[in-house]
């Protein structure tokens, strides 16, 4: 069960970045969906909290500002960034790129906190930097490359994500964290979304499916309450479910399949198609992923929760 729950909690983050990427092109801007999504995920977890775990509202001063930092710096500058590289790029490759964070925890963690790391990490470098030359067809310059720094900005940004969180998670709820840090990320975007100035009137539109979808129109609310429901919250309590079913390293492996979902929603709904040496490239980095997963020992990289969610960082076995 721990794995269906997994894949399921993959499938809807990995599709989450297509339909972002619909209400992006209907007018609402990257840091506007930012701040909603920030929004609705803080305001669930509120929710969840009020009836389940009341005291997770009282929080030292030290702690406070550590979740400030996590929600500027880990979520709301990661979900902007990625927001912002897959209106230029597909999304499966901006995933792949923003991945690079897995491969830096793993090396900061060896060099600066002086942890034990497997031989594979190096092996698992030398393929996802092979991996990513290839799916970016360095050769021919085919990706925007502007689009590429917004994903490796997003990337910076999630290694800080992982790091604070690490650190934050030791004695305080997964769920708590994630009200914290979505509320600090929120209250940024609150000041410079310029959510204020929006025409709400546009929700009520109707809109094209786009792709291969492109007969089924609905309002502009339908993919936007999706996203701040199914592909955030929804998509988060799968996940860390699972988490409690599975082993770390299992957990880590069936996140590490976010990407081949988004790949494959994307070409059959999108139609972002990628030519066969892209293919190639993509699963190498995958491969590259799934090593770098497993080279901490007993600590993994929750992918599911990165873009999407709070900070459910480092889980242990």
């Amino acid at each position: 069960m721990g794995y269906i729950i997994g894949f399921l909690a993959a499938l809807l983050f990995g599709s989450n970045g297509s339909v972002v990427k619909l209400v992006l092109s209907e007018g609402v801007t990257a840091a506007q969906m930012t701040f909603f999504r920030a929004t609705a995920t803080m305001v669930i977890a509120g929710i969840v909290l009020l009836f389940t775990e009341r005291s997770a509202f009282k929080i030292s001063f030290k702690r406070l500002l550590a979740m400030a930092a996590l929600g500027v710096f880990g979520v709301a500058m990661l979900q902007w960034f990625y927001a912002l590289a897959i209106e230029r790029i597909p999304v499966g490759i901006a995933l792949l790129f923003e991945y690079l964070a897995v491969l830096a925890v793993a090396v900061i963690a060896r060099f600066f906190f002086k942890e034990h790391v497997r031989a594979r990490l190096w092996v698992a470098i030398v393929l996802v930097l092979i991996g990513l030359g290839v799916v970016a067809e360095m050769w021919n310059s085919s990706v925007d490359g502007l689009g590429m720094i917004f994903a490796l900005i997003a990337a910076a940004s999630y290694t800080i994500y992982f790091l604070i969180g690490e650190q934050a998670l030791k004695g305080m709820n997964v769920l708590a964290m994630t009200f914290w840090s979505m509320l600090f990320a929120s209250l940024f975007w609150a000041f410079f979304s310029g959510w204020q100035n929006m025409d709400f009137s546009v929700f009520s539109h109707q809109i094209s499916l786009s792709g291969s979808l492109a007969a089924v129109n609905v309002p502009l609310w339908v993919p936007f309450l999706w996203t701040i429901t199914m592909g955030s919250f929804v998509a988060f309590y799968m996940s860390f479910k699972s988490l409690s079913l599975l082993s770390a390293t299992s957990a880590g492996i069936v996140a590490s399949s976010e990407v081949i979902f988004a790949f494959i929603v994307a070409w059959l709904w999108l139609g972002e198609s990628l030519s066969f040496i892209q293919i190639l490239g993509a699963l190498i980095v995958t491969a590259g992923i799934i090593l770098a997963q497993t080279s901490r020992g007993g600590k993994i990289v929750d992918l599911d929760l990165a873009a999407t969610t709070g900070a459910i960082p480092i889980r242990k076995k």
